[in-house]
């Protein structure tokens, strides 16, 4: 079934079990259920410490598959074939089940380890969702570290009637104890967080013990990324502090434009970005949103949301963006129900069903593209009277015969009935005409904006709401310096984003070098 060079990888990787570990298939004569069985007969064939057998519990979801280190509890469990994004969540099941060493600091595992209660979780995904193996990911280390919890990974599109009885229509859906967790993209901190009541404070703490940086830089993206390997090089104290490692980059599927490399995607990229980073020593706190930037005789102070303070002598903004929301009624209200913004994760749950597109620039026309490969029909709306997307991208919509482009169109407000989605509604901006579109899904594509909210007062802006930036990456405040596409540096690209944070770092070192001349 596996490819012969992902076999060949796979059999490599299973060489550092140390437990034996064992599969507990449920299946019955389905094609579904014969195509998971040869997957797991073929692993079973590549360790001596990899048993299979099948299941005798008849409640279990058919087709699906427990792992369990053996004489353990089956607490990680599959309802689904785990192959695309969610063939490495199977791996990694497998080694952490046979006893190799999890990617965690001692301080997370003891957490995770002292959870008190009985947690299971139920993960709704798609396997084209980019974002959902680090929510399965983490679950399932949870539930090896700890008895008390179990998880079990459920296709949506392989098990449809639940997807429509839990009327789920965004991927990752966590369920815990059979109620709705959460949505989106989840790292492990995150859910441990929500789950002791005490973390934040802790890592507050914790944070508010460290001493000084030298070059501090806000955000975690490529810019981010690239200034803090450049400042690190400089063998000066470099910390690192963001809401999400990768930043906008985690949810990018394809990129064929990053040059020396022919195509990747944003997880790899962003894999290999922290990778490259940690292995400088750079101080790196995930999942911490800035509140506010002072400065106060020479030294600059970062405040956190969690109320933990950092002090640096210069500062790297690089926060990047977020989507761009449409602004209208309806829009928040079904968010996460029928409303979304990323066409590769949540697509596949509206199979045979019409959406609509609103955005005619690139990011517009391919998602109208992909989708049209899934749904009855995609409706794309732009706002202007022609589409902005390329020429090649154009030609490839227009040879669609599943959809249908509106220009001059304004979207005025998203309708719905028992909390789903059944219209959109949108103004004729050339006749002043009113009309609806019955359907069943929004995905919103028009663009981004800058994450700056919190810096309005600190530094000045554009009235786009960008950093302002000379051509060495300096802002308003002194020994503050910003990069990528939180600034008003046209194009935003990764390349040029890391370049952006090439250069801030370098003007952040100059900065130390001259303030240091200057105190002597």
């Amino acid at each position: 079934m596996l490819e012969t060079n992902i076999a060949t990888q796979l059999k490599s990787y299973l060489g550092n079990l140390t437990n034996a570990v064992e599969l507990i298939a449920s299946y019955d004569d389905s094609d579904k259920s014969n195509e998971m069985r040869e997957l797991l007969e073929e692993i079973a064939t590549m360790s001596q410490l990899v048993t299979l057998r099948k299941s005798d519990d008849a409640s279990e979801r058919t087709p699906s598959f427990a792992i369990a280190r053996s004489g353990k509890a089956a607490n990680v469990r599959f309802a689904g074939i785990p192959m695309g994004h969610e063939f490495t969540s199977l791996v990694l099941a497998l080694l952490h089940s046979g006893g190799h060493p999890m990617k965690l600091d001692e301080d997370t595992i003891e957490q995770i380890k002292a959870l008190d209660g009985d947690y299971h979780f139920e993960t709704y995904i798609s396997l084209s969702c980019q974002n959902c193996p680090d929510v399965v990911q983490a679950l399932n280390m949870m539930s090896i570290l700890n008895p008390n919890i179990s998880h079990v990974m459920i296709d949506g599109g392989l098990y449809p009637e639940e997807v429509e009885q839990r009327e789920i229509m965004s991927v990752p859906t966590v369920y815990l104890n059979g109620e709705v967790f959460g949505q989106g993209r989840m790292l492990l901190p995150e859910i441990v967080a929500k789950l002791d009541s005490g973390a934040e404070a802790k890592v507050a703490e914790k944070i508010n013990r460290k001493d000084p940086f030298d070059v501090l830089i806000v955000g975690g993206g490529p810019a981010a990324s690239a200034a803090a390997v450049y400042a690190a090089r400089k063998g000066i104290r470099t910390g690192m502090v963001g809401e999400r490692f990768g930043g906008q980059l985690m949810d990018t599927l394809t990129i064929e434009n990053f040059i020396s490399v022919q195509e990747t995607d944003g997880p790899k990229l962003t894999a290999a970005l922290e990778q490259q980073v940690k292995g400088y020593g750079v101080d790196i706190m995930d999942l911490q949103r800035a509140k506010t930037l002072t400065t106060k005789e020479g030294q600059l102070t970062l405040e956190l949301e969690s109320g933990a303070l950092l002090q640096s002598r210069t500062i790297i903004l690089a926060t990047g963006a977020k989507w761009r929301e449409l602004g209208i009624p309806g829009e928040d209200t079904y968010r996460g129900h029928g409303v979304a913004y990323c066409p590769h994760c949540d697509g596949p749950l509206y199979k045979g069903k019409d959406v609509a597109v609103v955005g005619g620039g690139n990011s517009g026309v391919e998602a109208a593209i992909d989708l049209a490969g899934l749904v009855n029909h995609v409706t794309l709306l732009e706002y202007a009277e022609n589409l902005r997307a390329d020429a090649v991208l154009q030609t490839k919509l227009f040879s669609l015969n599943n959809v249908t482009v509106v220009t001059n169109a304004q979207s005025t407000e998203v309708l719905g009935a028992d909390g789903k989605v059944t219209e959109l509604v949108y103004l004729d901006r050339a006749s002043d005409e009113e009309h609806r579109i019955a359907l069943s899904a929004v995905f919103v594509q028009i663009g981004l904006v800058p994450n700056t909210d919190w810096l309005k007062g600190s530094v000045e802006l554009s009235q786009y709401g960008e950093i302002e930036v000379d051509d060495h990456a300096r802002t308003s405040m002194d020994g503050v310096f910003a990069a990528g596409d939180v600034t008003t540096t046209p194009y935003k690209q990764i390349i040029i984003a890391m370049g952006d944070g090439a250069k801030a770092s370098l003007s952040a070192f100059d900065y130390l070098i001259r303030q240091d001349g200057e105190a002597s």
